[in-house]
């Protein structure tokens, strides 16, 4: 199925291709980005399709979500046959990405300098576990670096390290690799060259830390982890409410705790001078958190929704995931769309998923194609590689591709 928008988005990447050896997130998450700007980018699985294909629990919805745009073709790279398929679509791309372990892809003459020697122009994106050092040879994971990279610490309650409830890093690396992408064209428009560009999932997490690391620097005082720090602002909480719901709130500015205080009739509060200052109230959330807590467990949240909408306050009701689908502001900007599950019971059905944060020309960006069935354009793709008919069947018939 192909998407028909009544109006079309930019796609800035139309015209480039994009081959993937990528598996789980990282990888796929930075071909996603660069086939959502238009790249025609083709994910090359193993004949027996991608694993994520099949993942259950919290990997249901790696394949669907990370795989739109693409095409699909099913190698096997262990045969001699298939792995020359796979060069001959290296050699017609301008952007070869994987996130296989150091040394996979030289075994089949599909590493960056095998590559680029035939192609000068290629960009090669690889994605780690860890930049080239004492760890890459290491097996990583998303959870793995936040447990050694202080995000897990940060995370949890002293004691109790925890990780972030999304694939943070797998994101974000996998984000970080299509950034390097960018520019990588940009300067292979400069110079006429190409080049590798890597991105890691342990550097990735400590880019995240980094923060934490400088306030241990400034200060001198190590960073708590985040439900026992020392917030930078008075009101900065999640309250426990009316009817046992829970709501976030926040007054980080002055003016803000002015404006809370106007519009919860907490005139008393606004005149104590023990509260004037942000510095002030930082230092007095101790009595002052409890003192709040108190007076807005009779508030239901609907109610301070509508005060703190009203008073330009920040604010927010805690949701979980699945209520998202019925958010008004995704609904009303188009931040969901649908597409065709290719795998599993709900196979052919549609479902909704989330598009790229931002828009180009006041659009966001759209849904060209569905997550690909297996090997959905093997036939197409080497047809535009040569392959005649017959030696498709070939090909086929000895299992070098599905």
């Amino acid at each position: 199925m192909q998407n028909t928008p009544a109006s079309t988005p930019p796609q800035p990447l139309a015209g480039l291709r994009v081959v993937e050896f990528t598996h789980m997130v990282m990888g796929p998450t930075c071909g996603m980005l660069l086939a959502d700007m238009g790249a025609e980018v083709i994910k090359v699985e193993p004949i027996d399709g991608d694993r994520t294909r099949h993942l259950l629990g919290a990997g249901a919805g790696f394949f669907p979500l990370f795989n739109r745009n693409k095409k699909s073709i099913g190698i096997d790279l262990r045969d001699p046959a298939g792995a020359e398929v796979a060069r001959r679509l290296c050699a017609s791309a301008d952007v070869v990405a994987e996130n296989f372990k150091p040394g996979t892809m030289a075994k089949y003459g599909l590493d960056y300098v095998a590559l680029s020697a035939a192609n000068p122009r290629l960009i090669y994106a690889s994605h780690k576990g860890f930049l080239p050092g004492p760890y890459d040879h290491r097996t990583a994971l998303d959870e793995v670096v936040q447990m050694m990279g202080g995000l897990a610490y940060m995370t949890g309650r002293p004691g109790d390290p925890l990780r972030a409830g999304s694939s943070v890093n797998d994101i974000m690396g996998g984000m970080f690799g299509a950034i390097g992408v960018l520019g990588a064209l940009i300067q292979r428009g400069i110079s006429g060259k190409g080049m590798e560009v890597q991105s890691a999932l342990f550097e990735n997490n400590v880019f995240l830390v980094g923060q934490h690391m400088l306030q241990y620097a400034i200060t001198g005082q190590p960073a708590a982890p985040m439900p026992d720090r020392i917030s930078a602002w008075g009101v900065y909480d999640v309250f426990s409410v009316k009817d046992g719901e829970q709501i976030f709130l926040a007054a980080v500015s002055d003016a803000q705790w002015a404006a809370f205080c106007d519009a919860l009739g907490f005139a008393d509060l606004k005149a104590d001078a023990r509260y004037a200052g942000n510095n002030q109230r930082v230092t007095a959330r101790p009595t002052l958190l409890p003192l709040l807590r108190e007076r807005l467990a009779l508030r239901s949240a609907a109610e301070l929704v509508a005060l703190f909408e009203a008073a330009g306050l920040p604010f927010a009701p805690i949701r979980r995931p699945e209520e998202l689908y019925d958010d008004e502001h995704l609904l009303a900007t188009g931040g969901l769309a649908d597409i065709k599950l290719p795998d599993g019971e709900r196979a052919g059905q549609t479902a909704k998923t989330t598009l790229l944060p931002l828009t180009m020309e006041g659009q966001r960006l759209k849904v060209r194609l569905n997550p690909p069935t297996l090997g959905e354009h093997t036939r197409e793709l080497l047809a535009g590689l040569g392959y005649g008919e017959g030696d498709i069947e070939r090909l086929h018939r000895e299992a070098a591709v599905s």
